[in-house]
């Protein structure tokens, strides 16, 4: 039966290796966002330019249910237009970084074409915000990430993870091919290496995600923090502004053929170089001098 099979979907899923909390959550005093059913969803911490948002649902896996993605995505449309925060960084609580969509609000809509079409579009809009965020995102990725939840990862800008961390996009094994998680997926790592994971559905270990693209760097998770908030204080020490405008460029050009792609980039150096703090950096690179950005 259909119950059978995700009840042991569940049983599996709790007998992955236990992982320490996430030690982000002891350091910091979280800004709490409650849905309408007052459950913690996404806590936000902001801190010298850099925003924290933490998936804080570990006894549902962190899954991306309708109102997980609602929550994140208003986060980051706050976030958006947020000119104190540099770089933003996507971690969760608890021993499961996301195990993608919740299967059992899933089973409770079988019969809605309509609630399954709205539960995928708002997860591609909140994969398309993370890409169009006029700021860098890091995943901070303890635990497994899977399905929708290795899109997740896959549609960071960076992401870091422990070397306990594991990852998968194993739809094909119940049925449902993880479609959506392909787009970024493929985007990401090598075509060869993105079908083998969407057709056997196995779990990959982080040595391999490393390899193949998944993940930029992976450490002993008792530095895991460390590494990740390294990375973001020295993209943050950055002109936000120039920041901004190397992000869509490098997505933008990512789409065009050669030729295009260089017409537009070398637009987009001209303009940028009108900045002030284009002008700015320059001067204080040949004044040997810290730069004063002024974010404009």
């Amino acid at each position: 039966s259909y119950k059978s099979r995700f009840d042991s979907i569940d049983a599996v899923s709790n007998t992955l290796g236990k992982i320490p909390e996430c030690p982000v959550q002891q350091r910091f005093k979280w800004s709490v966002h409650m849905t309408e059913q007052t459950q913690e969803l996404v806590h936000k911490y902001s801190e010298n330019g850099i925003t924290t948002l933490t998936l804080s649902q570990p006894e549902k896996k962190n899954s991306l249910s309708m109102a997980m993605l609602e929550a994140l995505s208003k986060e980051l449309e706050i976030i958006a237009s947020d000119s104190e925060t540099r770089v933003v960084v996507l971690a969760a609580h608890g021993n499961v970084f996301c195990a993608g969509h919740d299967l059992r609000e899933v089973r409770e809509q079988f019969d809605s074409h309509e609630f399954q079409l709205a539960l995928f579009n708002q997860c591609s809009k909140v994969m398309q915000q993370i890409v169009n965020l006029p700021r860098p995102v890091i995943a901070r990725v303890a635990g497994v990430a899977t399905a929708a939840g290795c899109q997740l990862v896959a549609s960071c800008d960076l992401a870091v993870a422990a070397d306990t961390a594991r990852f998968a996009t194993p739809g094909v094994n119940i049925g449902l091919f993880c479609s959506t998680p392909m787009v970024a997926l493929s985007r990401n790592v090598s075509r060869k290496h993105a079908m083998e994971m969407l057709l056997t559905g196995e779990m990959i270990g982080a040595v391999k995600a490393e390899r193949i693209g998944l993940v930029n760097q992976i450490v002993d998770e008792q530095h895991l923090d460390e590494m990740v908030y390294k990375l973001a204080r020295t993209i943050a020490d950055k002109s936000g502004h120039t920041l901004k405008i190397g992000k869509e460029a490098f997505y933008r050009q990512l789409e065009m053929p050669l030729e295009d792609a260089y017409e537009y980039t070398s637009k987009v150096m001209a303009d940028n170089m009108m900045a002030n703090d284009a002008q700015e950096g320059i001067c204080a690179f040949l004044e040997k001098r810290k730069p004063e950005w002024q974010d404009s």
